[in-house]
C-alpha cells in the first residue's frame, strides 16, 4: 500500500463564508445547480445527512460518470471552514485505490476573497502507481469544481 499526497490553492473572489455555504453546507443541493452533470443524487446511509461534528453522516452520491461513491464525512469545522472526507467505496477507487480522503480549508485572501486549499491523499492498493497526467487530472477536477461554485454565487449574488 503507497500513499500518495498532492496539495492544490485556488484563490476565488468569493468570502471564505459563502464559499463554504456554497461548497460544503449546501454542495449535495447546489451540485444540480452548479454542475448539472456532477452528482445525480445522493443517499445518507447513516446518520441524518446534517453536516455536524456530532453527527458525521456517511453517504452515497450517484454520478454521471461513475454508478456510485460512498464517503464518510471524516470532520467539519464551521468557524475555520475545515472540511475532511474520505472516498471509502465505489467505482472511481477502480482496482488502484483503497482510498481518496480530501482536506479542505477555506482562508481570507487579502483583497476580500478566499483561498481553497485542497489536500488530497490516495492511499493505493499494494504497490499501485498513479502517473503525472492522473494527479494532474485531479488537481484540474478540483479547479473545475471551485470554479464551478465561484461562477454559480457569481450569478446568484442573494445566495447566502
Amino acid at each position: 500500500m503507497g500513499v500518495i499526497n498532492f496539495d492544490i490553492e485556488i484563490p476565488s473572489p468569493i468570502p471564505p463564508a459563502k464559499m463554504f455555504k456554497a461548497g460544503v453546507l449546501d454542495a449535495d443541493n447546489l451540485a444540480h445547480k452548479m454542475m448539472p452533470d456532477a452528482i445525480k443524487s445522493v443517499e445518507t446511509l447513516e446518520g441524518d445527512g446534517a453536516l455536524e461534528p456530532s453527527n458525521l453522516p456517511l453517504l452515497a452520491k450517484v454520478r454521471s460518470q461513475h454508478k456510485f461513491v460512498k464517503q464518510r464525512v471524516d470532520a467539519i469545522d464551521k468557524e475555520n471552514f475545515t472540511y475532511s472526507y474520505t472516498i471509502i467505496e465505489g467505482d472511481v477507487l477502480t482496482n488502484t485505490f483503497e482510498s481518496i480522503s480530501y482536506h479542505i480549508k477555506i482562508v481570507a485572501s487579502p483583497d476580500g476573497g478566499s483561498i481553497c486549499k485542497t489536500r488530497s491523499i490516495y492511499t493505493t492498493k499494494g504497490d499501485a502507481h498513479i502517473s503525472e497526467d492522473e494527479i494532474k487530472a485531479g488537481k484540474e477536477k478540483a479547479s473545475q469544481i471551485i470554479k464551478a461554485i465561484e461562477a454559480y454565487l457569481l450569478a446568484n449574488p442573494d445566495y447566502c
